[in-house]
């Protein structure tokens, strides 16, 4: 492999440009920029050669055509090694490119600029860098491409070693060029069918960024890594900062991301416990303290080694609280300075800092099947309380205040369990949670049992009872009366409502139909 004599040089990121280009210098390497990277560099008193003197060719249509010619793309993309590449080369003037340094316009942070207008983004689509990239990594037996700054050093290096970069250097990054412009487009892609209200296009592209690599996945034989998908501003535990604790495992991201959608679904103080991807207890109350007490008490055996999640801040007096017990993650948007200086003398437990929570947004979800993906919209219906209040009740009794207060919470609960799900609440507090089951009366039973077991025989009298889709048979009806529930949720919709709603009426069970359903698999 020939040494190499030019490079060009494209940046959006100018991060360790001037210093990548001095080195480059010092080997006697040929610089050819663009327009503000070749300003930055001359300004670092780096000669270089304008690209539009190299080609003959000024940039115009205000930059949007300066890279795309000839003498760029021929001298990446021409085979050194084969005679009719290089007779062509000669005829047309044209000078091989060694080295190409390209990152790409910034379309991201333009997004995210509150202050960009539609055409600010559209101008902010980079052409040229990613057809410079694209025809660099193709060539990559020849060509060196890098698209980050982190690489330049390793370049550098070889450089001075061997005059060029290994083949396996060149193979790994031209690998990861390709990785670069497809997460680019993919972005653009994405940006624009929001934008312009497209669902389901007929090709869908998703990517993103490294975060951490996972010590290992749901077992310790699996390999996982968490990644961030671009332009995701909304606050949610990819946005989470750890403040505190051991490196955060994959269950541990799966259990945080569960805990904190369910709470982010209230308003008032709340607190949810999850255990295995499901809530084991979630309270409301007029103070964050309180209902951390009241969400514990719902499985104080399973909230052993769980995952809390709080909507507002961490005082002393409830970090001694969540002291009390092994917890392998606490999230919230603050911590007190006590608060933290005592749950952070645990030197396993996670404490994880979150942004204000503000508005959803949309994107899809996605779940990986073998040789494909599923994708739906994120599950974000909602109904605040007068809506909620609105929604019809078939049954002679309708539910009091009360009632409807807790048929409300119990109703955000389930949403977020694995179904089949049953949720029991009384006072905005989860009394038995009953998830996962293969038939919704098993559900209906073990909820019942999570009940007695915290509180007592008679733990559901008072009750409201939440089903996350509708009830196949009056049985769990017939169950709920046994247990002294006094008002239920559920979608409707099963072909027995009838006999669902005459279960209700000849037991006194106020209910409410939501025409929603939540299955979570």
């Amino acid at each position: 492999m020939n040494k190499a004599k030019t490079a060009l040089i494209s940046v959006s990121d100018k991060n360790g440009i001037v210093d990548f280009a001095k080195a480059l210098k010092e080997l006697g390497i040929k610089i050819l920029s663009t327009g503000g990277t070749a300003k930055a560099l001359q300004n670092a008193g780096i000669d270089c050669t304008e690209v539009a003197d190299f080609t003959g060719s000024p940039e115009i249509f205000d930059g949007r055509v300066k890279t795309l010619h000839p003498k760029v793309h021929g001298g990446i993309l021409n085979i050194r090694d084969n005679t009719e590449h290089q007779k062509t080369a000669l005829e047309h003037g044209i000078e091989n490119i060694d080295i190409v340094a390209v990152n790409l316009y910034p379309f991201e942070s333009t997004v995210l600029n509150q202050a960009s207008t539609l055409e600010d983004i559209i101008e902010n689509i980079d052409i040229g860098g990613p057809a410079m990239i694209r025809s660099a990594a193709k060539n990559h037996n020849y060509v060196t491409v890098l698209v980050a700054p982190k690489d330049y050093d390793q370049v550098i290096a070889e450089l001075k070693a061997d005059g060029n970069t290994s083949i396996n250097t060149r193979k790994k990054l031209a690998a990861k060029a390709y990785a670069h412009t497809s997460l680019y487009d993919s972005v653009i892609s994405n940006y624009l069918n929001n934008k312009f209200d497209i669902q389901f296009p007929d090709e869908f592209t998703t990517g993103g960024r490294l975060i951490q690599p996972m010590r290992y996945g749901e077992n310790p034989h699996q390999n996982a890594a968490f990644y961030k998908e671009p332009l995701m501003i909304e606050s949610s535990v990819t946005n989470t900062t750890q403040m505190h604790g051991k490196e955060l495992s994959f269950n541990n991201i799966v259990d945080l991301n569960s805990a904190y959608e369910l709470v982010k679904e209230f308003k008032n103080p709340a607190a949810v416990i999850i255990k295995h991807n499901n809530p084991c207890g979630v309270a409301e109350a007029d103070d964050l303290h309180t209902a951390y007490l009241k969400a514990y008490s719902t499985d104080t055996t399973s909230a052993f080694g769980g995952i809390v999640s709080l909507n507002a801040n961490v005082d002393l007096k409830l970090a001694e609280e969540l002291s009390k017990i092994f917890l392998e993650a606490v999230i919230a948007p603050s911590f007190s300075d006590d608060a933290f200086a005592l749950l952070s003398k645990k030197p396993s437990i996670r404490l994880m800092k979150t942004s204000d929570i503000k508005e959803l947004s949309y994107e899809y979800d996605f779940k990986k099947v073998v040789g494909g993906m599923l994708l739906q919209d994120r599950d974000l219906h909602v109904f605040d309380f007068e809506m909620f209040k609105a929604l019809p009740s078939p049954t002679k009794r309708k539910p009091t205040e009360t009632e409807l207060k807790d048929l409300a919470f119990a109703w955000k609960v389930a949403k977020h369990a694995k179904s089949n799900t049953i949720i029991y609440a009384k006072n905005r507090t989860t009394i038995g949670i009953g998830v996962g089951q293969m038939s919704r009366i098993d559900s209906t039973k073990l909820a019942a049992m999570k009940a007695e077991n915290a509180y007592g025989e008679n733990a559901i009298d008072g009750s409201v009872m939440a089903s996350d889709a509708f009830f196949p048979f009056r049985d769990n009806i017939d169950t709920a009366a046994e247990y002294k529930v006094t008002a239920i949720v559920s979608p409707g919709g099963s072909v027995r409502d009838d006999e669902v709603i005459a279960a209700c009426d000849e037991n006194n069970i106020a209910m409410i139909f939501t025409s929603i359903r939540h299955f979570k698999h």
